[in-house]
């Protein structure tokens, strides 16, 4: 074992000298490749890259950030609740994202609002020698502070209001809430509860207003409850409030894990999904199509959300102009239970 591990680490891995003979060009042309100089004719750019796939050539990481002063890498701070799908697909989204267009991605969690948690959080990034962040922090509590944070690379927020610079970096939480309710209005109810999420998130609180806003349009009987955490457990005892009385005969709930919840509880209540009540979520969760029944819901495209951060952060590292004027649209899936 111990011999060949010195014979592996003895053989030399090809380098820009083996690329470049094997393309039959130069070293120089082989490093402007390799920094993506527009000098270079494409006829050229392929057989270099030709050359690279063909001998498994990997630039070294070290050798490129003394030429370019760029790592490229990006940086991503994440709140404590990273965890839930949300923000747990937009951070595999912006992974995604970052590896098509280049870059190297590498991610620091604030545990808590605290400013210091938050500085120590960037510190470990700009250890790093990120290029630029990107900030999946949608609790309200988590931007206030970071409000006071002061952001030595480019930055731009995902999950965040939506409002100015940032506003084609959310998903159109209103539009998806008002698509459920005519969805549900067109299906003939009346009186519709919406199970509310946290209110110290962006995405609840847009969710919740574009409940209202349709309802209003609408002419339906529109009823709020209390603020819930996004978990099943929180939806059913939430909806176990409201479900004795026969008159609400469908659920708007802010998330899909909080329609679980909803329909456990009509269960216990006695109501047939969608016998008798109707229930739309939000998210689209994998598990959603395996509900029973399955689950009617607004689906989030992440995929769009991650590929736009990463232009967006990537054009302000280069210098360059990228804004995305409108919101990414939802879409909603039609199931069995509405």
């Amino acid at each position: 074992m111990v011999a060949m591990a010195e014979s592996a680490s003895s053989a030399r891995l090809p380098g820009v000298r083996e690329v470049a003979a094997a393309a039959g060009v130069s070293r120089q042309t082989v490093s402007r490749v390799l920094n993506d100089s527009p000098s270079i004719r494409p006829e050229t750019r392929e057989r270099v890259l030709a050359a690279m796939a063909e001998l498994e050539f990997r630039p070294n990481r070290a050798a490129r950030m003394l030429t370019t002063a760029r790592s490229r890498t990006i940086g991503v701070l994440a709140s404590s609740a990273s965890a839930l799908y949300g923000p747990a697909s937009s951070l595999d989204a912006v992974e995604n994202a970052a590896r098509d267009s280049g870059y190297f991605v590498t991610v620091a969690h604030a545990f808590t609002a605290e400013k210091e948690e938050i500085l120590a959080a960037l510190d470990h990034l700009m250890d790093q020698s990120v290029d630029g962040i990107v900030v999946i922090a949608p609790q309200q509590r988590v931007q206030d502070a970071m409000l006071s944070v002061h952001f030595a690379v480019p930055a731009v927020e995902l999950h965040g209001a939506g409002t100015g610079e940032e506003a084609g970096l959310v998903v159109d939480q209103v539009e998806g809430a008002r698509l459920a309710v005519r969805h549900l209005m067109g299906r003939g109810h009346a009186r519709i509860l919406h199970v509310c999420g946290p209110l110290d998130w962006a995405e609840a609180r847009a969710r919740r207003a574009g409940f209202l806003l349709e309802c209003e349009v609408a002419g339906a009987g529109a009823i709020v409850s209390r603020a819930g955490d996004w978990t099943a457990a929180s939806g059913a005892e939430i909806a176990a409030e409201f479900l004795a009385d026969r008159t609400i005969t469908a659920v708007f709930s802010s998330n899909d894990q909080m329609a679980l919840g909803v329909l456990h509880a009509a269960r216990r209540a006695g109501r047939s999904v969608p016998g008798d009540l109707a229930v739309v979520g939000f998210d689209d969760i994998p598990e959603a199509a395996f509900f029973a029944p399955p689950l009617t819901t607004v689906r989030q495209d992440f995929a769009e959300l991650g590929r736009r951060t990463v232009a967006r952060l990537v054009a302000m590292v280069e210098g360059r102009e990228l804004a995305f004027a409108e919101p990414v649209p939802p879409a909603l899936i039609v199931r069995e239970s509405a």
